[in-house]
């Protein structure tokens, strides 16, 4: 799966996401620190085209509406 194919699958809300309730306190510690550390790393690397990427899904190459100055908004 290459990069253009995972920006135009819809995002998924967290809350989809399924995690463990057991986890012990040692546990959600650690996969906290290693998500923090992995986005800390990914935005190192890839933030220009990653801010890039969340622009071009939220607003499509299209023209933007004609405006009319006489209209009240």
């Amino acid at each position: 799966m290459n990069g253009s194919t995972l920006l135009s699958q819809p995002l998924t809300p967290p809350e989809a996401a399924t995690v463990p309730l057991h986890w012990t306190h040692e546990q959600r510690l650690a996969v906290f620190e290693c998500l923090q550390g992995m986005r800390a790393a990914l935005w190192t690397v890839y933030g220009p085209q990653v801010q890039q990427d969340w622009r071009d899904q939220l607003v499509p190459n299209s023209a933007p509406p004609e405006l009319d100055p006489d209209k009240p908004f």
